[in-house]
């Protein structure tokens, strides 16, 4: 019996005059006179096999009428294509149909857009932009693993149910088997004494804080899990479920941290260029132009660094109008860091050392008393990426600051308790996968890169 063979491997390994036998989906069938071509993909590559039928196929007829969306299985003998384009197509043997589809299948031979493929995310990842996204997004991933892994790092599955909010923005979505038509309550209020937890839980918005911990006793860790935020944000950039990567190093200064992001981001770049390439150049002719040119730049760049405060100083002096105001104090936005990241450096740049207001209570105070040892990595394009820092590993500081920030410390007392005993200097970074990808593949919406989006008003599947 004959194996498998997939597209991939039959364009890039196949031998005219050997037999192959091919799974996939028809994408489209032409008829001539006296033969059929059809174009097979099976997910395997950008690419699509071409299959020719012709009359001697004890099914030929059958064949002719394929719909697009079908599912087949063909044996034959590969052989040179005479058509420009491809070096290889197969000659059909024997086709058998698997699944037949017919002509309500949604997903014809035509353009799509984004926002009518977003109602049939079960079936657009059958189309070329969304086979290319998915594919840059798995060979992404692991390559992800493969970066820490040599460096050394600890893997770790921090919860996705927690009691804390990281973020202290209260965007967590609760978890509860509480009945919520006659939920208990005490004085007026919601007992969550008598939920599964014996407490408020809800999901995730990040595993850093857990992270920390492990950073104390590892040293060198990274975690790379879904995350969550309740935020009721219809924005191209926002999601309700998204993956986070989050590195932490104990013994490391914001320093160490920015040359972690530096090191790490060009790995990403240069490796999407060198083992996506198929996918890349579909990206860069038919979704954004320039793409690989502007990627090329960051992977080879030398990033530089900036303080928040000569940033805001080059945006005061900017001979361009913001929208938004610039005053020292505030955070950037978009356009600022576009326009620092585009026009003043003309490449990635480090943002550091931010107001403490402006910035999360775990954050190191730095000696002036009005900043914090802050991170945030610009690039052309989309602006920040990256944002990390040193962690604040005095215990009187941090406790003052979360006392500041309207944090109970007793409620996060396992946090502080890592600073009571062999507290040391650590820093890490948060990088969005899903931002990551926009990036990398010229993407514009977050729906877009993600499976199955989970946004305001949006869970199907």
């Amino acid at each position: 019996m004959t194996a498998r063979t997939k597209v991939k491997q039959a364009l890039s390994e196949g031998k005219p005059g050997s037999e192959c036998l091919v799974k996939g989906w028809v994408r489209s069938v032409r008829t001539g006179k006296g033969v059929c071509f059809i174009q097979l993909n099976d997910g395997s590559s950008l690419a699509g096999l071409q299959v020719v039928a012709e009359p001697d196929l004890a099914n030929f007829n059958e064949v002719c009428a394929l719909g697009t969306g079908a599912a087949i299985a063909v044996t034959g003998l590969l052989q040179e294509s005479p058509a420009a384009g491809q070096a290889l197509e197969l000659k059909a043997a024997r086709v058998e149909v698997v699944g037949g589809a017919d002509e309500s299948y949604p997903m014809q031979k035509k353009r799509h857009s984004f926002e009518f493929l977003r109602t049939i995310a079960h079936l657009r990842l059958r189309s070329n932009t969304f086979g290319a996204v998915f594919r840059v997004r798995s060979s992404l991933a692991q390559e992800v693993h493969r970066f820490f892994a040599e460096r050394g790092f600890l893997y770790v599955h921090t919860p996705i149910i927690t009691a804390n909010d990281c973020e202290g923005a209260g965007e967590l979505f609760r978890v509860t088997t509480l009945d919520l038509a006659k939920p208990p309550l005490v004085n007026g209020s919601v007992d969550f004494s008598q939920d599964f937890f014996s407490r408020a839980t809800g999901l995730t918005v990040s595993g850093q804080l857990e992270g920390e911990l492990f950073a104390q006793a590892f040293s060198d860790i990274y975690t790379f899990g879904p995350t969550f935020r309740a935020e009721n944000s219809n924005t191209a950039r926002h999601a309700a479920e998204f993956w986070m990567i989050e590195p932490e190093m104990a013994f490391a200064d914001l320093n160490d941290d920015a040359d972690l992001a530096e090191s790490f981001l060009k790995r990403l770049c240069s490796h999407a260029l060198e083992n996506c390439a198929e996918d890349m150049q579909f990206f860069n002719t038919q979704i954004d132009k320039g793409l690989i040119e502007r990627i090329q730049a960051v992977a080879n760049a030398s990033f530089a660094r900036m303080e928040y405060g000569e940033a805001i100083e080059r945006l005061k002096k900017a001979p361009v109008s913001f929208q938004f105001p610039v005053e020292w104090g505030l955070d950037l936005q978009s356009e600022h860091e576009r326009y620092l990241t585009e026009q003043v450096v003309g490449g990635p740049v480090f943002i550091l050392n931010y107001p403490k207001e402006i910035k999360a209570f775990y954050m190191r105070q730095n000696d002036d008393g009005k900043t914090v040892a802050a991170m945030d990595l610009l690039v052309p394009k989309v602006g920040e990426i990256i944002g990390g820092s040193q962690r604040e590993e005095r215990l009187d500081r941090l406790t003052a600051r979360m006392q500041e920030t309207g944090i109970d410390p007793e409620s996060l007392s396992w946090y502080l308790d890592s600073r009571r005993w062999g507290t040391t200097p650590h820093a890490g970074f948060g990088l969005g996968f899903e931002r990551l990808i926009m990036y990398l593949t010229g993407m514009e919406n977050i729906r877009d890169v993600i499976p199955f989006p989970r946004t305001p008003r949006h869970a199907e599947f």
